[in-house]
């Protein structure tokens, strides 16, 4: 039977070495190893980048049981307060201490919630470390800044070239193992394309390899033909047109589409409009991390888009 186990788990990284990081950031990571001990962290950077493996990395190899909270599932205030309470409040098994990881902790609400969690890391500070992981910094309130240590998985582009070949390596060790077949150039082009995601580049791979081969198809995506169907209908006001179309993109991210419209602007809209276009596409896509639905938010955008701008 195929294993069903999903690539980002099966393949995660074990150890900080095994990461692919910036050297410099690696460090941080192997001096809280070597100290065995790690302070409260806040971990923020760009999806995919590695925070949350890092953080189950440095609980393993500092010797702390954790427990794993997903701040967009359970942000919940009386949720957080039970399970936390319950599990700082207990001994550790391995005698070494205990760790809170509080993945997407953006998601959790700045008026309730994250000043709680602030109350929390003070009460069992004897007890249990706390590791907060975000994409937006700016979300989690100041009090909580100051309590913990503040890392930012800042990935320079002159580091680029090393980290992408890094990764290629590693992708084409995962595909040998998995028995797929693939052409260099698209899984060059793959990382490319997602960098420095490199959770994303991981589910697309497993996702086209169902056919046993990644190739060109694998880089199919918002097509210029595609861009092209869609100025048409936002041009003639097809309002029903337009929503097939977005639900025929559903299947990309909603940030790609988002900048493939951006950057479709000056081929498509006449240029009095483009101004008025940036700052919508710019408020839906902040919306969009929040959003329950986005075929609703990207419905909404492309109908502000409609009805205020002149396409050519």
């Amino acid at each position: 039977m195929k294993d069903l186990l999903l690539w980002v788990e099966k393949y995660r990284p074990q150890t900080i070495d095994d990461c692919i990081l910036p050297e410099e950031l690696k460090d941080t990571f192997r001096e809280f190893v070597a100290n065995k001990e790690i302070p409260n962290l806040l971990l923020s950077g760009a999806p995919g980048v590695g925070k949350t493996t890092v953080a189950k990395i440095l609980c393993k190899e500092v010797g702390l049981d954790h427990l794993m909270i997903n701040g967009s599932e359970d942000g919940n205030i009386d949720t957080l307060r039970t399970k936390i309470r319950h599990y700082a409040s207990t001994v550790s098994f391995s005698g070494e201490g205990k760790c809170v990881i509080l993945d997407e902790a953006d998601y959790l609400n700045p008026q309730s919630t994250q000043p709680a969690l602030r109350g929390f890391i003070e009460e069992f500070a004897g007890n249990c470390r706390f590791i907060l992981t975000c994409n937006f910094r700016n979300r989690i309130i100041d009090p909580l800044h100051s309590r913990c240590s503040v890392v930012e998985f800042k990935i320079p582009k002159s580091e680029k070239p090393k980290l992408s070949a890094g990764f290629y390596e590693r992708i084409k060790n995962i595909l040998a193992e998995e028995g797929i077949e693939y052409k260099q150039k698209s899984l060059l082009e793959l990382i490319n394309k997602y960098y420095p995601d490199w959770r994303r580049v991981l589910n697309e791979l497993q996702r086209y390899s169902v056919g046993g081969e990644i190739d060109e198809g694998i880089l199919v995506n918002v097509s210029e033909s595609s861009l092209k169907r869609l100025s048409s209908t936002l041009k003639d006001r097809k309002f029903t047109d337009m929503r097939k179309w977005v639900v025929d993109n559903l299947d990309n991210d909603p940030s790609t589409i988002f900048r493939t419209v951006y950057d479709g602007l000056y081929s498509y809209m006449e240029p009095q409009s483009i101004p008025q276009a940036v700052v919508t596409i710019a408020d839906y896509q902040h919306k969009s991390a929040f959003v329950a639905d986005q075929e609703i938010n990207m419905v909404a955008c492309l109908t502000e888009l409609m009805v205020e701008c002149d396409w050519k």
